[in-house]
């Protein structure tokens, strides 16, 4: 049993760039609500955090950027090129997220859980999860990612690689091994198959539901075996601004989650968004001209925002491209006004909202609910 009744809690660990949190992505499609241990270290140490001053008193002021917050990256020069460095940063951290994972399973409704930690074993996390998931890719690849996912020089990037645990030791203490060096297809295949093996019931269950027909307008969580449709519709109404390819759509499902308009069998519209953070930024919006922009932009953000608030999420954040400008109007209506990311006054808001934000577009603010989940972290 895990440490929290009710609850079936798969931890989740690799190696840097090895590919966690695309692996945690697809067991949130699958059902599962997933917490980032790792963005709740950096919500630890902003500025207003328990951990903002403790890490101050041990490394000094000079830290600080011009906005008062810790840089992290003069950070990161300190801790993963100092052994010792590191584990004092980590008797600083690892308590306050432990409390923040807590805080946030015990809130959470979903049944299963996925904690993504590259700590997981080291911080003794792992003791209190029902089975241990470990991602691997070869090291050439992790440094290949870093360089170009990362902006990382070859030397930083050897650094990081080198200053965690040969792969083995983290292998070897694994329920499920995740080989993430190949397609998206591939990888996918492995999650699906470990989750249906583990839960089989639930598997059935939503394959009964995707079967069920209608000839109402639905509204559905899009699969990875949709991503041709997918391609095709936003490929269609973005009048030639976009080509995408089933192959850019199964990369995106390792970012996002896909909602799907359909009217009978046909699908006329689609919204791409991804939480992270417990920030929902939605970036794909899509619906077909012939449709009531307002009727049915308003059903698809309803449903994003109903999943977002089960998902704890403080705000929901949409980028506008250029041709949804003129609709402005018809999202101020469902609650949103425009904002700029540094008015967002909230440090994790404001780097979730520099991460997702494409060039170009526009950004709408809604609060989703007063009470901050992790004002305490």
């Amino acid at each position: 049993m895990s440490a929290w009744p009710g609850k079936f809690v798969i931890g989740l660990t690799g190696n840097i760039a090895t590919g966690k949190s695309v692996i945690r992505k697809m067991l949130e499609h699958l059902g599962a609500y997933g917490i980032d241990a790792d963005a709740l270290a950096h919500r630890t140490i902003a500025k207003g955090s328990p951990g903002y001053q403790p890490v101050l008193r041990t490394f000094g002021t000079w830290l600080l950027g011009s906005d008062g917050q810790i840089d992290r990256r003069k950070l990161a020069n300190i801790v993963f090129s100092d052994p010792e460095a590191l584990k004092s940063l980590e008797l600083i951290i690892h308590p306050l997220v432990e409390q923040a994972v807590d805080l946030l399973i015990r809130r959470s409704i979903q049944k299963v859980i996925v904690v993504e930690a590259i700590k997981l074993l080291e911080s003794g996390m792992s003791e209190k999860c029902n089975s241990i998931w470990v991602t691997f890719a070869p090291r050439d690849l992790q440094l290949a990612r870093l360089i170009q996912n990362r902006r990382m020089s070859e030397p930083a990037a050897w650094n990081r690689i080198e200053a965690q645990p040969e792969q083995e030791k983290r292998r070897s203490a694994a329920d499920v091994i995740i080989r993430n060096d190949g397609s998206f297809e591939n990888t996918w295949r492995q999650v699906a198959a470990a989750w249906a093996q583990m839960f089989p019931e639930e598997e059935a269950e939503a394959v009964h539901l995707e079967k069920a027909e209608t000839e109402e307008p639905t509204i559905q969580r899009a699969k990875p075996r949709e991503a041709e449709e997918i391609a095709k519709l936003i490929n269609q109404l973005s009048g030639g601004q976009r080509s995408l390819t089933h192959e850019d759509i199964m990369a995106a499902f390792g970012e996002k989650a896909f909602l799907l308009l359909r009217f009978g069998e046909k699908l006329m519209g689609v919204v791409g968004w991804r939480v992270e953070n417990l920030v929902a930024c939605t970036d794909d919006l899509y619906i077909d001209g012939t449709l009531s922009f307002v009727e049915n932009m308003s059903g698809l953000m309803g449903e994003v925002e109903r999943i977002s608030h089960e998902l704890q999420c403080e705000v929901s954040l949409l980028f506008l491209r250029k041709e949804l400008f003129d609709q402005e109007a018809a999202f101020m209506s469902l609650g949103y006004h425009q904002r700029e990311i540094l008015g967002l006054g909230v440090r994790a808001w404001e780097e979730a909202a520099q991460e997702s934000m494409p060039a170009g577009s526009i950004m709408m603010f809604k609060q989703l609910r007063r009470d901050r989940v992790l004002r305490p972290v």
